[in-house]
C-alpha cells in the first residue's frame, strides 16, 4: 500500500536517492455538478503528463478522448503535485479517466454516475486527524459492509482529515494512505470536501501551505465555470452546492465567515433547485449545537465561540428556508437531533429537520459534556461512520460503529 511505499520513499530520500514514482495516485473529488477535480503527486517532475478522460459504458480508451494538460506545483524536491479540472460530462451513467505520461500511468478508473431517479451512496466520515490507525479500521468496517463488489458512489469528509495542514507528513500518513491501503475508493468515487479547522491554512499569505485544498478553486465562476491556475497564497473558496439524485447539498465553510459565503448561502436556499429538490441537505464542520468538548479549552480559551456564527446566523437561515438535515463533524463522536423547525410548526415529517453530528472516524473522543441543548435524541460516543442512501423520494441514514454495526439510523419519506 502507499503507507508502506511512503516510508521507503522517506527512507530513500534520507539517502539521496530519488527513484521516480507515484507518491499519491489520483484522488477524485465533486467540483459541482458534471465537473470532477483530480490531484496526484510524484516523487520527480514528469514533464507532460495528461489526463484523459472519455463517457461511456466501455472502459476501453476509445480513439478520441479528451485531454486536460494538469497544472504542476512543485512542494519540494520529492513532492510534485498535478492537479486538472475535466468536464462538463453531462448525463453520462460513466464517466473513465486515467493519466498517461511516457514515465508513468495509472490504470483507468471509472466513476459511476447513478440516474435521478436511482439510489446514491454516500459514505459520511469526519475527524480522523491524527490516528491513522483507527481511520483503516473505519474504512476496512466500511469495505466489509459495502462488499468488495460494491462501493458508495459519494465520500463526504466533514472535515479534519489532517492534524497540521503544514506538514506534507500528515497529508500522505493521515488521509491518502489510509485510503489506499483499505477501500480505495477516492480513486473513483467522488469525494465532498467539507473542510475543518485542521484543514486549511487561512491566511493570505504567500505560500500558504494550502497543499491539497484547491478542489474548489474557480467553482463559483460566473463564466462558464472557468478555471485559473491556483496561485501560492491564493485564499480557497470550499463553499459550493451540488445535486445528489434528488437531493440538494450545500456545502459551507464554517471556518471563513463572510459576507460573500452568506450571500452564496441566501442565493443557494432560494434557488429553484434547492426548493425543488425532494431533500435539502447542508453540510458544515462546526455544528450549530455542540455538547462535548474539552472543559477547560471551551470555557478559557474561547472555544465556545468558534462556531457561534454557525448557530446564530446560518442556523436560522436553515430552518426558515426548509433545510431537511444537517451534518457536521468536529465534536468527536455521534449525535441525532430531530426537531421542529419552529415553535409554530405542526409536529409533522414535513415540518422536521435533523441535525447529525458524525465526527468519529478515527481521531481521540469528546466525552466530557460542556452544553446541554436539550435536543439531541440520540448520543453515542465512540468511533462510527455513516451510510446515506438517497433515492427518488427516501433518504435513509445508518450509522455503524467501528465493527460494522448499525446504532442509529432514520429515514425521510416524501
Amino acid at each position: 500500500g502507499l503507507g508502506l511505499r511512503a516510508t521507503v520513499f522517506d527512507w530513500l530520500s534520507r539517502q539521496s536517492v530519488y527513484p521516480c514514482a507515484f507518491r499519491k495516485l489520483p484522488a477524485l473529488f465533486e467540483h459541482g455538478d458534471e465537473y470532477y477535480y483530480v490531484v496526484w503527486e510524484t516523487t520527480c517532475p514528469l514533464g507532460s503528463p495528461r489526463l484523459k478522460w472519455w463517457t461511456g459504458e466501455n472502459d476501453a480508451e476509445p480513439s478520441e478522448t479528451q485531454v486536460i494538460d494538469p497544472w504542476y506545483k512543485r512542494l519540494d524536491g520529492n513532492h510534485h503535485r498535478y492537479t486538472a479540472i475535466f468536464g462538463p460530462v453531462g448525463d453520462a451513467s460513466k464517466v473513465h479517466y486515467h493519466i498517461k505520461n511516457y514515465r508513468l500511468s495509472t490504470k483507468t478508473f471509472t466513476i459511476r454516475r447513478p440516474a435521478p431517479s436511482e439510489t446514491q451512496r454516500i459514505l459520511v466520515i469526519a475527524d480522523n486527524q491524527n490516528e491513522p490507525t483507527r481511520f483503516r479500521k473505519i474504512l476496512s468496517s466500511a469495505r466489509t459492509y459495502y462488499g468488495k463488489s460494491s462501493k458508495p458512489d459519494y465520500i463526504m469528509h466533514v472535515g479534519d482529515s489532517v492534524q497540521n495542514v503544514w506538514k506534507l507528513k500528515d497529508w500522505q500518513n493521515q488521509f491518502f494512505a489510509p485510503m489506499d491501503d483499505t477501500c480505495q475508493y477516492h480513486h473513483s468515487s467522488p469525494l465532498i470536501f467539507v473542510p475543518g479547522n485542521h484543514d486549511h491554512d487561512k491566511s493570505r499569505k504567500p505560500n500558504n501551505k494550502n497543499y491539497y485544498t484547491d478542489m474548489y478553486h474557480g467553482i463559483t465562476d460566473s463564466e462558464g465555470l472557468s478555471k485559473k491556475v491556483v496561485d501560492n497564497g491564493t485564499y480557497h473558496r470550499f463553499f459550493h452546492s451540488l445535486a445528489i439524485g434528488s437531493a440538494r447539498m450545500i456545502v459551507l465553510d464554517s471556518e471563513c465567515p463572510s459576507t460573500e459565503q452568506t450571500e452564496f448561502l441566501k442565493r443557494e436556499l432560494e434557488s429553484p433547485a434547492f426548493r425543488e429538490a425532494q431533500f435539502r441537505i447542508v453540510s458544515i464542520h462546526i455544528p450549530p449545537f455542540i455538547e462535548f468538548w474539552d472543559p477547560y479549552t471551551w470555557n478559557e480559551k474561547g472555544e465556545k465561540h468558534w462556531g457561534e456564527h454557525v448557530r446564530l446566523e446560518y442556523d436560522p437561515l436553515f430552518r426558515q428556508h426548509g433545510v431537511d438535515l444537517v451534518i457536521s463533524g468536529h465534536q468527536h463522536n455521534y449525535q441525532r437531533a430531530t426537531v421542529r423547525r419552529s415553535s409554530t410548526d405542526n409536529d409533522t415529517a414535513l415540518n422536521q429537520m435533523t441535525y447529525t453530528i458524525v465526527g468519529g472516524a478515527g481521531g481521540g473522543l469528546d466525552l466530557q459534556r460542556v452544553e446541554d441543548w436539550h435536543m439531541y435524541n440520540v448520543t453515542y460516543l465512540d468511533h462510527h461512520y455513516v451510510t446515506l442512501d438517497i433515492s427518488k423520494n427516501h433518504l435513509r441514514w445508518s450509522t455503524h460503529n467501528i465493527a460494522g454495526s448499525i446504532i442509529d439510523h432514520f429515514s425521510i419519506v416524501r
